[in-house]
């Protein structure tokens, strides 16, 4: 068995590949896990996939708290690891669980008093809106068990551990194949639950997980033997996680503004150009898969690295991941360039949504590098403690400059969906540059190795 890697003294490059690789891989089978449900939605008929799709925008809140929650602990974590105050990390761990049942809690009364309301806003009606409720009525009931699963694992990664949350959603995902036609269409005798199964199968996959994970959590001295005693609330604890999660959570939720945005202005030409653009934002997805791990091995190590007051480490491992990054998206947008048309006629045989797609492939393969640069750097500035940051470049990056830029190419220049394709490229790309001065102004310019004391 591998010992543990510290992250204050290991070399910077072998620490991001062994955090790193591991997450890759495991986000790679969370994407596959939604798309078995995916799969089994369309077993159902086509108002179960749409009652799936609309419940995207609350089932999204549910993520973007979850990533807040998720990036806000592992930086404090990380950073008290690299102070070595175990004391801090502790209450930071047992504090942040409190913080997820009670924001479980307050997220499932408000998702049944709204989720009607929205999804009647979003057209849905009749037995269309009940779909919709059953699926999502069951989620928000166990929102808990889908967030615990996120605390366990920023205790692991912020020590670098990400092997046991890989094997989770590997583990995830073969039982959520296995789990969803049991409760969707009543197998072995239990009754045929609908897209309410679908909802089960996800959260019994999640409370296995959590148990995984605190069994793994158990075999560490840091965070063994919790007791109740020490979930009771702390509010000035529950005040800095709120302080470092509640910004990352905004920023993820900006995600969501941006793809109303995009599709705000794709929709005004037809009904192929929005199917294009959807088939081609999950390709693009499937590319960048590489690069996702970088961001929590960015979080972690600069985070502890901060933390011990290393700040050469910090800088080199800020620099060594957008390295990564950039390469390996560089690699991706020729592969991107060249595989493009097979790619897409794997999710579609409509010519006219291949020929619209083909083009937008083509402005994302020269887009693709920008995203590491950007991204890296947002979870940087998180392990540094400074989450607004990436607040505020996520509203530009998703909300304002799109307004402005892609109206202006799209309408004022007559590019037509051109213009949205070049506008989202010249946006992220601006949004990378930006962060890559600042990172630089802020991190890039630390000094080397500190000189050694007796």
């Amino acid at each position: 068995m591998k010992s543990a890697p510290s992250l204050t003294t290991d070399p910077i490059s072998s620490l991001i590949w062994r955090i790193a690789l591991p997450m890759s891989i495991g986000m790679f089978f969370n994407t596959m896990f939604n798309v078995v449900d995916t799969y089994y939605a369309g077993k159902l008929g086509t108002e179960a996939l749409a009652a799936l799709a609309l419940s995207f925008p609350v089932f999204f809140i549910i993520l973007s708290v979850g990533s807040g929650i998720s990036q806000g602990t592992t930086a404090l974590l990380a950073n008290s690891l690299g102070e070595g105050n175990t004391n801090d990390c502790r209450r930071y761990f047992t504090q942040a669980i409190f913080f997820v049942i009670i924001g479980s809690l307050i997220m499932a009364v408000a998702g049944w008093l709204t989720s009607p309301i929205i999804f009647e806003s979003l057209g849905a009606s009749g037995s269309y809106l009940q779909t919709c409720l059953d699926y999502m009525n069951v989620i928000l009931a166990g929102s808990v068990l889908m967030l615990l699963p996120i605390v366990l694992n920023s205790a692991l990664s912020s020590q670098g551990n990400t092997i046991p949350y890989r094997n989770y959603l590997i583990a995830g995902f073969i039982a959520n194949c296995l789990l969803n036609p049991l409760f969707i269409l009543g197998w072995w005798g239990l009754p045929k639950m609908g897209v309410a199964g679908l909802a089960l199968a996800t959260l019994v996959v999640h409370l296995g997980g959590i148990i995984y994970l605190w069994v793994h959590l158990q075999k560490s001295e840091l965070f063994k033997k919790i007791t109740p005693r020490e979930l009771a609330p702390d509010w000035a604890v529950l005040k800095k996680i709120a302080g470092q999660a509640v910004p990352a959570g905004l920023n993820m939720l900006t995600i969501a503004i941006g793809m109303f945005v995009i599709n705000w202005f794709v929709q005004h030409f037809d009904k192929e150009a929005i199917a294009a653009a959807g088939v081609a934002m999950r390709v693009e997805q499937i590319i960048l898969m590489p690069t996702i791990g970088l961001n929590f091995a960015a979080l972690s190590i600069i985070g502890q690295n901060h933390g011990a007051k290393l700040p050469h480490r910090v800088r080199e491992a800020w620099i060594t991941n957008i390295k990564f990054g950039a390469i390996i998206m560089f690699v991706g947008g020729f592969v991107l360039y060249f595989l493009r048309e097979p790619g897409l006629r794997f999710f579609t045989d409509d010519e006219a949504v291949i020929a619209i797609g083909y083009d937008c492939l083509f402005v994302s393969a020269v887009t693709l590098a920008a995203y590491p640069i950007l991204f890296v750097t947002v979870f940087a500035f998180q392990g540094l403690k400074k989450p607004m940051i990436g607040l505020w470049i996520g509203l530009y990056r998703q909300l304002f400059a799109p307004i402005l830029i892609i109206h202006t190419l799209t309408f004022t220049l007559a590019w037509g969906l051109w213009g949205i394709w070049w506008g989202i490229s010249i946006v992220t790309w601006s949004a990378a540059l930006f962060m890559l001065a600042l990172g630089w102004r802020k991190i890039g310019k630390e000094e080397g190795p500190p000189p050694i004391l007796p």
